[in-house]
């Protein structure tokens, strides 16, 4: 039998024992939440906390299991069924969950966008999947309202908050449906059939669309045991948007598959370090992960002020994060920040584990569960200290909750790139050292990663060159001290048209309204022509060597 607390506390004997078994049909909402509710349903769940932080609120499994039976009642009652796709966008609040378990309940295929998201990307997004629906707070309602004629897909319109002409609320259509939902009155999904998908991003491309399945949900608890070391008695805090596959690792399925409360945090606009410093204490949080970023925000304040001392494991992920950050939060907390590497295709693949010692920059090593390397072009395993391709190696029991290829077949040629010679390939790079730990280097396909998001330089070149100004462009990341790497973009101007700092701020300005605001170049630079292969491919690296 598998002694399963020596596998939280040996790497070696986890590496060497830890295997998951999905069943063949299996429901994240009705096997493992309602499960729950069943046994314990007044237990807390989510620790519900408002903007300013004075509002705390415990969620309880009972309240999750009867508004997300009431609402899986309401989308059936609204033509929904088993493969529709849901456009989801909706901030920290319970309601999520409501959507999200329900979703899973009818066999409605969620997206989750993140609340920066602007109408023209939620409309490629509905474009994409061909969504029936989209349920969104109430900030999105006119972005949808102006884009509707581009979506003739979408039939249901739903708003968290009060009803508007032409939208739903989900509180009317909750407070009007049965909180009974029969599980016997609809086909029972497999394992393997598509629950959610996101959106990620690459270069050669517009975003690409991620199925993931019911098992997907289930592999999440190598995250929660392997890099989070959840106990039931934690209350966990991650800072992350509802629409990043993140908040899948970070306040959804390894929280619920550990019976780990977690704390959802409904903080808008600007970010404010006293307040979540503060809440920390406040709360009682004993797990928390951050972006690099906040950490680096962290660094320059006076931790010495607050007690931090409740914490007991700390956690960043999404680019490397430098060592002073590092020391000075292990410093006034005693943790040290614990890597973790992943994608939207996959779960914690790569993680300082619990008892492992933590090497500063480095990722970690490998997951139990996954074999996971270094790699040439071939598909050969590199010798140590050597550049090569993080991949993971496709068994005859397919890795658990590695994806199997991007929707659509007009996507193949991607999937052909990402699995070969029996690997996946994730585009990023990496070395490995003598002692296993992986060492990230950058991204094989020029993404940007700028404080913790993920960002396709043809995103932003497709943006630019919808201005009247701009004839051609350039995306490349640039080196910055606080946010990892910023946006930064090089532009061919239109004959008669004169660069100055008047024109950067009127293009900064149209693209945070063309697309979401992360993704606007933060610098412009206005060239006479771009560096091109004979093939007319730009050259980023000539570029890079500029900034």
């Amino acid at each position: 039998m598998l002694d399963f607390s020596k596998i939280r506390r040996d790497y070696e004997y986890a590496r060497k024992h830890y295997s998951l078994e999905v069943p063949g049909q299996f429901n994240f909402a009705f096997d493992i939440v309602d499960a729950k509710t069943a046994i314990s349903p007044e237990q807390t769940a989510i620790v519900a906390v408002s903007g300013d932080g004075n509002d705390v609120r415990p969620i309880s499994y009972h309240w999750l299991t009867q508004s997300s039976n009431q609402f899986a009642n309401a989308l059936h009652s609204l033509g929904l069924s088993a493969g529709d796709f849901a456009a989801v966008v909706i901030p920290r609040v319970p309601a999520w969950y409501t959507v999200m378990f329900a979703c899973m309940k009818l066999g409605v295929i969620s997206m989750p966008g993140t609340s920066l998201l602007t109408g023209k990307d939620i409309a490629y997004r509905v474009q994409k999947s061909s969504a029936k629906a989209v349920i969104v707070g109430e900030e999105h309602c006119d972005l949808i309202d102006a884009v509707r004629e581009n979506c003739p897909s979408l039939t249901i319109f739903i708003v968290v908050g009060k009803a508007r002409a032409g939208w739903l609320s989900l509180n009317d259509l909750c407070v009007a449906a049965n909180d009974q939902f029969d599980r016997d009155a609809f086909p029972k999904n497999n394992a393997e059939d598509t629950m959610m998908a996101y959106f990620t991003s690459g270069t050669t491309s517009m975003p690409k669309l991620v199925p993931r399945s019911y098992a997907y949900g289930l592999a999440q608890l190598a995250t929660g045991l392997f890099w989070m070391d959840l106990q039931p008695d934690d209350l966990h805090w991650t800072l992350t948007d509802t629409g990043w596959s993140k908040a899948a690792w970070g306040m959804l399925f390894p929280q619920f598959l550990l019976e780990t409360t977690f704390v959802l945090y409904d903080g808008r606009g600007t970010f404010d370090a006293d307040l979540h410093l503060r809440l920390i204490k406040e709360l009682g949080v004993t797990t928390f992960c951050a972006p690099p970023t906040v950490y680096r925000l962290f660094a320059n304040m006076d931790l010495s002020s607050y007690d931090l001392n409740g914490l007991r494991r700390s956690f960043g992920a999404g680019e490397p994060l430098n060592p002073e950050a590092i020391r000075n939060w292990e410093q006034h907390t005693g943790t040290i920040i614990a890597d973790g590497y992943g994608q939207t295709e996959t779960v914690n693949i790569v993680a300082n584990f619990p008892d492992v010692p933590v090497r500063f920059g480095s990722m970690g090593k490998p997951v139990p569960g996954f074999d996971v390397d270094v790699i040439d072009d071939d598909g050969n395993r590199l010798a140590n200290d050597e550049i090569g391709h993080i991949a993971v190696r496709i068994t005859e029991e397919w890795p658990p909750g590695l994806f199997h290829g991007y929707f659509t077949v007009s996507e193949q040629e991607t999937d052909k790139r990402a699995f070969k010679h029996g690997w996946y390939y994730t585009g990023d790079t990496a070395t490995r050292d003598a002692d296993g730990y992986l060492w990230f280097i950058g991204r094989a396909d020029d993404l940007i990663t700028s404080a913790g998001y993920r960002i396709s330089p043809f995103e932003v070149e497709s943006t630019l060159i919808e201005h009247e100004a701009v004839v051609e462009s350039a995306v490349v990341a640039k080196p910055d001290d606080v946010r990892g790497e910023i946006v930064c973009a090089f532009v061919v101007l239109a004959e008669g048209v004169a660069g100055n700092d008047a024109l950067v701020k009127t293009i900064q300005g149209f693209c945070k309204t063309q697309s979401a605001p992360f993704k606007y170049p933060r610098e412009i630079h206005f060239v006479e022509s771009l560096p091109k292969t004979i093939s007319g491919k730009i050259r980023r690296v000539e570029l890079r060597d500029l900034v």
